[in-house]
């Protein structure tokens, strides 16, 4: 695999979860309230925050975190087949 066709795939596996999680989002917010919502809604956050640096006027913090849900993890499965139908 060369490293054209990796960055390819890394940026659409990213472009696939942000419109995945948007999607989800959006579908959820029109759906009545039951299963099917809390599905699309749910969203859990993966990552890590090391500290926060509290100034008077200014704050910085520190850290990642990536929040993932159906639609997103779907999205990237569904971007995952097309490269390996496509590319393999």
């Amino acid at each position: 695999m060369k490293r054209r066709d990796l960055m390819f795939l890394l940026f659409s596996l990213i472009l696939a979860g942000i419109v995945g999680g948007l999607i989800g989002d959006i579908v959820g917010y029109y759906l009545p309230d039951g299963a099917v919502k809390t599905l699309f809604q749910k969203n859990i956050p993966i990552g890590f925050d090391t500290g926060n640096v509290d100034f008077y006027v200014i704050s910085f913090s520190f850290g990642i975190e990536v929040v993932i849900n159906f639609m997103s993890v779907l999205f990237m499965i569904l971007v995952l087949i097309y490269f390996r139908w496509w590319y393999i």
